[in-house]
């Protein structure tokens, strides 16, 4: 599906970002890793799962990319990074997040 690339690219630019949070704060710096790499991984077990793990799956993605989201707000409300670093990101999140409840609503 292509919401999986976009995903990808999320992740992709969150770690990249990710290393500049790490220089003040290495945990926040963390759980935007591992908070952005689990919205891909539950995507694709979800693709794969029957009914009612594939809802759980898609519904761990899409809280995985909504704590992506607090992160992201997080890192520039402490000035870690600028409104215009994460902009793109955040908007990434929203469609993966508007896609995903689609996918958990569609029968």
């Amino acid at each position: 599906m292509k919401i999986y690339r976009v995903a990808i690219l999320m992740v992709r630019s969150v770690y990249a970002l990710a290393k500049k949070v790490q220089q003040h704060d290495s945990d926040l710096a963390r759980q935007m890793r591992k908070a952005s790499s689990s919205v891909p991984l539950n995507m694709a077990e979800g693709w794969h799962g029957r009914a009612g793990n594939r809802i759980a799956r898609f519904e761990n993605a899409m809280c995985s990319a909504r704590e992506t989201v607090s992160c992201l707000e997080v890192s520039v409300a402490v000035g870690y990074l600028t409104e215009t670093e994460v902009s793109a990101d955040l908007d990434r999140l929203d469609h993966i997040v508007a896609t995903l409840w689609r996918l958990m609503n569609t029968k």
